[in-house]
This record gives structure tokens, C-alpha cells and sequence, in this order.
């Protein structure tokens, strides 16, 4: 006589494989997500953001020390529109200059935006500027 399995091991097995799945996909949507802002919406926040924006002058100090200074502005902003204070430390990306698009990672504390160290990432603007087409003479 064959011995006849209940499908109850099945269930729980599967449900709890639900449960995993769910909560994986929670935490990777939501919860370790660092929301990205422009210096213009900092408003007095004290968490962990990621600002993005375009390194402004002047640019003052060694990031390695004592700290670099410098302001990061809203992207497609104007030179001289309003700006927030940024002190930096670690590394610096070579292509770091005042005008280059920048995200760095922080907190605003009292008033200056303090970044984590390393934290700064550069854009390159090579990668998304338009191709020119080159004229070939015949």
C-alpha cells in the first residue's frame, strides 16, 4: 500500500517563499533608497539625501585637508542663482571643476551640506552631448 504525502508541507514551503519574495522586493524599492534632491529643495532637511546639481564658485581648501568648499546650484540654473554651501572630504574625481554636473551624497547642517566622504560622482558631459555630424568631402 503506497503512502500518500499531504500537501500541507507544500503550502507552507510555498508561502513562506511568498513572504521572502515579498519582502525582497519591498526593501529593494523602498527600503534602502536614498531620495535624490536639488539643492533648491533641501528646505532645511537633516536626513541622508543625494544632491544633484552644477559645482559653483568658489571653490576653496583640499579635499584631503582640512576639506574643499564650493556651492552646487540647480541644474540648468544660471550662474549666480541661489546655491548651497557644500563641505567635501575623499576623493575627488579628476573630472571635478566648477561648472560640471555633480551628485554627491549628505546631510545640510546648519546651512553648509556636508557630504559623506567619497561620496561625490561626476557626470561627463561627452557622453551626452549630442553627435556632430562630420561633413565628408567627396
Amino acid at each position: 500500500m503506497a503512502r500518500r504525502r499531504s500537501p500541507a508541507r507544500l503550502v507552507i514551503a510555498l508561502s513562506v517563499a511568498a513572504v521572502l519574495a515579498v519582502f525582497l522586493l519591498y526593501t529593494s524599492i523602498a527600503g534602502g533608497s536614498t531620495p535624490e534632491l536639488a539643492p533648491s529643495e533641501l528646505n532645511g532637511r537633516t536626513d541622508e539625501v543625494s544632491i544633484g546639481g552644477v559645482a559653483a564658485g568658489p571653490k576653496s581648501g583640499d579635499a584631503h585637508a582640512g576639506g574643499l568648499r564650493f556651492r552646487l546650484r540647480d541644474l540648468g540654473s544660471k550662474p549666480g542663482a541661489p546655491s548651497v554651501p557644500v563641505f567635501y572630504t575623499g576623493s575627488v574625481p579628476d573630472q571635478f571643476k566648477i561648472g560640471r554636473e555633480l551628485v554627491i551624497s549628505g546631510r545640510l547642517r546648519n546651512g553648509v551640506f556636508v557630504a559623506k566622504e567619497g561620496s561625490m560622482i561626476t557626470k561627463c558631459p561627452s557622453k551626452y552631448a549630442p553627435k556632430t555630424s562630420s561633413a565628408s568631402s567627396s
